[in-house]
């Protein structure tokens, strides 16, 4: 933020988007939260809802849980757009999100395993995390075919994958979702199709590219997805808050599905506490705006 306020050239307008009730940076500091709660610049909060109609369930359970409700969880409404299963065990969680990616949800709705639906878990490791999603999804959705493996991953003609780093040279970027198209092996490279451009890596640079069947709910802000789901399980517990679940369930644009146990739900609702961050920003803004 110090760098981009620095680059605008004065008399210019700064207009900044956001959405407080996600997650904060992963780095230092709550930049919007503090901007808001100084009170010394214009705020205007935006209700009018576009990304879904106004009686989407996604929509009432987004309000619900931002003011500390469940999610109102019936499944028998046929033109329902937000679902509950039931699952008590992790291994059974995991089962059950692959059948619903491969099967239920393409059979039923008609979208696509791969491009359409996003997996989105609160935590790489554990059963349900980002890691071992991935590794099964990547089983039954593109089975064994021409691979490359590094650094124990497999990469496969046809998977999803995810930039994770910053790549000027390439024009590629974190969080940049593409599909392999080609594996070279006497070349050593592979090449990706990234928004319509095809991307090279060679093998050596693969550690940039990270299967992305499954992504953490993290990784996923600033992105929407027509389907969504997420495991909710107490192996995560030290990540059941608020502002994940609200997070994880506002990326989906047509249909959120939530598998796993209740209490996972009732205690990621019932926790808002955010970790104190001691950046100072809202109190020197303050102190700028009343000395000017």
């Amino acid at each position: 933020m110090h760098h981009l306020l620095k680059a605008i050239p004065k008399g210019a307008m700064l207009i900044l988007v956001g959405d407080v009730d996600q997650l904060p940076a992963v780095g230092a500091g709550n930049v919007l939260k503090d901007m808001i709660e100084s009170q010394a610049i214009p705020v205007t909060k935006l209700n009018e809802i576009f990304r879904q109609v106004q009686s989407s369930a996604i929509i009432t359970n987004a309000h619900r849980i931002i003011n500390g409700k469940m999610p109102e969880m019936n499944n028998c409404t046929a033109d329902n757009d937000f679902f509950f299963f039931q699952e008590k065990e992790p291994e059974s969680i995991l089962n059950r999100i692959i059948d619903l990616v491969k099967i239920r949800v393409p059979r039923k709705f008609g979208y696509n395993s791969i491009s359409d639906i996003q997996v989105l878990s609160p935590m790489n490791r554990g059963t349900c995390g980002t890691a071992i999603l991935n590794e099964k999804l990547q089983e039954a959705l593109n089975p064994a075919s021409t691979e490359v493996i590094r650094g124990g991953r497999k990469f496969r003609i046809g998977d999803k994958v995810m930039q994770i780093r910053n790549n000027y040279d390439k024009n590629v970027y974190n969080g940049d979702i593409g599909y392999i198209t080609e594996i070279n092996t006497e070349e050593q490279n592979i090449s990706v199709e990234i928004d319509g451009t095809d991307v090279i890596y060679d093998y050596s640079d693969l550690d940039e590219l990270t299967l992305a069947y499954a992504i953490s709910i993290h990784k996923s802000q600033g992105s929407e997805y027509p389907v969504v789901i997420t495991p909710m399980t107490m192996q995560h517990y030290i990540m059941l808050q608020r502002n994940l679940i609200y997070t994880s369930i506002t990326r989906g644009k047509e249909l959120v599905i939530l598998v796993g146990v209740q209490k996972a739900i009732s205690i990621a609702v019932h926790n808002a506490k955010l970790m104190m961050r001691y950046g100072q920003l809202k109190e020197r803004i303050i102190l700028c705006n009343n000395i000017i």
